[in-house]
């Protein structure tokens, strides 16, 4: 009987520690806040590269720059006056990772060069099977999900959009990230 009890505590031990393996952050925004869950062990490079701009506190005064209803929101690069901040080196693409892109995923943002993201990312709004890996499309590496507040997102997703200079869908009044802090 003992020996049972402590082969049933071990596998829960265990269990609880894969589960709270992944990090968990709040991000505050000017219309709320939102929680995130990162999937540490599935995308390890993007969740290291997303925690230590975090760290850094990075993401302070960064907005949604690009915001797209019935696709997603974009931010986590440039500042109010819609200026880019420097970062630090691009990372690998790990779109491979078999997370997809679908409803409240966070997902790193990138340019044509499938290994180009660096602090930007974005957030899905809907499912969006397109952008995931295939043998024709190098997809975009998810790393995490909300796990609360994603009527916030939804919020972001509603507001009024205008051209700004070369960027097209940025909001008229700026959805600014105040924080984003790993939840204790």
């Amino acid at each position: 009987m003992l020996k049972k009890s402590l082969a049933i505590s071990t596998l829960m031990l265990t269990s609880m520690t894969t589960f709270a393996a992944n990090t968990l952050l709040e991000m505050k925004t000017s219309l709320g806040t939102i929680e995130i869950e990162l999937f540490n062990d599935q995308a390890p490079i993007s969740t290291k590269n997303f925690e230590s701009y975090v760290k850094s506190n990075f993401y302070k005064g960064t907005i949604f720059h690009r915001v797209i209803p019935g696709f997603m929101v974009q931010g986590g690069g440039l500042t109010v006056d819609m200026k880019e901040k420097p970062t630090t080196k691009s990372i690998s693409n790990e779109s491979n990772n078999g997370l997809k892109n679908i409803r409240g995923t966070l997902a790193m943002a990138r340019t044509n060069d499938p290994n180009s993201a660096k602090s930007q990312f974005f957030i899905n709004l809907v499912d969006n099977e397109f952008l995931n890996k295939s043998q024709r499309n190098a997809g975009y590496a998810v790393f995490g999900q909300v796990v609360k507040g994603m009527e916030i997102v939804d919020k972001i997703s509603k507001v009024p959009t205008h051209r700004y200079g070369a960027y097209t869908d940025v909001p008229k009044q700026p959805i600014k990230i105040i924080s984003v802090k790993t939840k204790q």
